[in-house]
């Protein structure tokens, strides 16, 4: 029997964090978040609780790359294709797996038989249409880093091997999670990140008193505490569909993209990018918060969100918050 993960809805405080995670469900285009801090403040806990409060989709019955009925299938949609519902995954990339692993692998001696190709599906396969959370992500191999680069830009996984050739949609939210002391992303990788949030342990002392009351309420009895937490659960679950229906509908003024537009260039921040990143992220926000218009809060919060992590700085500079 699977453990059961500690509810989403129990984490106390890190509430940047865990909205973070939230607005990239709201809106996958955002592109995902990377959440760095020290040990012990609930980083890994969040985005594998993550799971539980994740919408359905559809996707083809037996299909091993989470394919949607409208998505792309070379030979044709199965005339006996079944849909079923399912909820979005979380898929974990360890950081010491091998290429194989992450990108699938052909079966050559199948396709030297059989005149055909099989392809072992990998993590970017079942992460197709989910999220792919890496732990430790600035420890990951500079070779699988270009590899979830180019996934992450073509929306596509492609391995070759001995002249054949196999590719699958590798659309996914990448998540990422690592302590600054253990060393600092490569650019490139730190720049897929839609999202960056900065956590630390918490100081108020009741606070810290309800962490280990609910971690050892949680440690004795798993399903009794997922239970009591059943109903909270089902209330963000909601809260999270009824924002994913307004989402399509949010508007925004010209005035706020101009607000946008004049804080990257006056934080110097490269590229268009981050424009985007923060206006996908105030729309995301004004639908969480039910509103089918993005206001100013929108927009300064997700400024916060979208551009820490894509300021310009010096070598060895920690990265910083957006200026208020």
């Amino acid at each position: 029997m699977e453990p059961v993960p500690y509810p989403f809805a129990a984490i106390v405080g890190q509430e940047r964090m865990k909205l973070a995670l939230i607005l990239n469900v709201i809106d996958p285009r955002i592109s995902g978040v990377l959440i760095r801090g020290e040990k012990g403040t609930a980083k890994s806990t969040a985005v594998r609780a993550l799971a539980d409060i994740l919408p359905e989709i559809p996707v083809v019955a037996g299909d091993a790359f989470q394919r949607a009925p409208d998505d792309h299938w070379r030979d044709g949609l199965p005339a006996d294709a079944l849909v079923v519902w399912r909820k979005v995954r979380v898929v974990e990339l360890p950081v010491g797996a091998t290429e194989d692993r992450v990108v699938g692998t052909l079966d050559l001696e199948y396709a030297l038989k059989h005149g055909e190709k099989r392809f072992e599906p990998g993590l970017l396969a079942q992460a197709h249409r989910g999220f792919l959370y890496v732990d430790e992500v600035n420890l990951l191999d500079d070779h699988l880093v270009d590899i979830l680069l180019d996934a992450a830009a073509l929306g596509v996984n492609t391995v070759e091997r001995e002249g054949i050739s196999f590719s699958h949609p590798a659309r996914f939210t990448l998540v990422g999670t690592m302590n600054p002391e253990e060393g600092e992303l490569r650019p490139q990788l730190l720049d897929r990140f839609g999202l960056c949030v900065r956590v630390e342990g918490i100081r108020d002392t009741e606070e810290r008193v309800a962490i280990m009351e609910r971690r050892l309420d949680y440690e004795t009895d798993p399903v009794g505490f997922a239970r009591r937490w059943a109903a909270e659960t089902d209330r963000l679950r909601e809260r999270i569909v009824a924002a994913l229906e307004v989402h399509p509908r949010v508007t925004v003024e010209r005035a706020r993209m101009l607000a946008i537009a004049r804080q990257c260039q006056e934080l110097g921040v490269d590229g268009h990018r981050a424009d985007i990143i923060t206006l996908k992220t105030a729309r995301a926000l004004a639908a969480w918060h039910g509103r089918e218009r993005v206001e100013d809060e929108d927009v300064r919060q997700a400024a916060e969100l979208a551009l820490p992590h894509r300021l310009r700085r010096m070598p060895f500079d920690a990265i910083h918050e957006v200026p208020q």
